[in-house]
Order: C-alpha cells, then sequence, then structure tokens
C-alpha cells in the first residue's frame, strides 16, 4: 500500500482545496492530511475561520481522506513521515522546494494550485463586499 501525506489549514474549504486533496490521494491508495492547529496558526501569525475540530471534521468527510492528523509545528515533518510509514509527500507548487529535505525519507511531489481560488483570496472578496 502506497501512503501519502500533506498538510495545510483547509479554512473556507474550496475547489483548490479538494483538487489538490483528490490529487494527492491519486498518487497512492491512502492519504493522510496534517492539518495545522489553531496554535500553530496563531504562531504563524495567521487565524482560520472554523475551529480545528471543525476543519477536521469537514476533512474527515472527504473520501479522499483517510487519516488526519494534527500539524502542531514545523519541524515534525520527519517524524510524520517516519510514523506514518509515508511513501509520497505532497504540497502545492507555490511550496517547490521547500520540503526538499524529505527526499532522504520519502518521494517529494510538488501539484500545481488551482488558478484563480485560494481562501486568501476568498477572505479578500468577503472583506471587499462587505465594506462596501
Amino acid at each position: 500500500m502506497k501512503k501519502v501525506l500533506t498538510y495545510g489549514t483547509f479554512d473556507l474549504l474550496h475547489v483548490g482545496h479538494i483538487n489538490l486533496i483528490k490529487r494527492a490521494k491519486d498518487l497512492g491508495d491512502y492519504l493522510v492530511v496534517g492539518l495545522s492547529t489553531d496554535e500553530f496558526n496563531a504562531g504563524k501569525n495567521k487565524e482560520a475561520y472554523h475551529s480545528y475540530e471543525n476543519r477536521k471534521y469537514i476533512l474527515e468527510s472527504i473520501k479522499y481522506v483517510d487519516k488526519v492528523i494534527p500539524e502542531t509545528n514545523w519541524e515534525q515533518k520527519i517524524s510524520d513521515v517516519i510514523e506514518n510509514d509515508i511513501d509520497i509527500f505532497v504540497m502545492g507548487d507555490d511550496w517547490k522546494g521547500k520540503f526538499d529535505f524529505l527526499k532522504d525519507y520519502c518521494e517529494v511531489v510538488y501539484l500545481p494550485r488551482t488558478i484563480g481560488i485560494s481562501t486568501t483570496k476568498i477572505k479578500s472578496d468577503l472583506h471587499r463586499v462587505n465594506n462596501g
């Protein structure tokens, strides 16, 4: 069985998230998603609209996701790969090169993002609409 791992905040779930998750799952048989905790996001000066528990529940409801684990810090990637017996690590190509250190432990794949959609864009559009 080939296991795949990806990470993200997955807030305000949109088609770009689903595309990434589906394409990650298509690379293997079992998909593990590392989900940024609220505390980890706060340390990155990010705030998710939905709580960790709600984002986790939403991800677990997606047919492509087999397991959700908490992402609590940047340094946990190697141990997550080892502990979950990961074969392929997947991230969006805006992170290209940032996780190449994992190549000693598994294959690293950077997938193209879905054009024209992002959580940042959604939040910006909502802010603009609400503030006239």
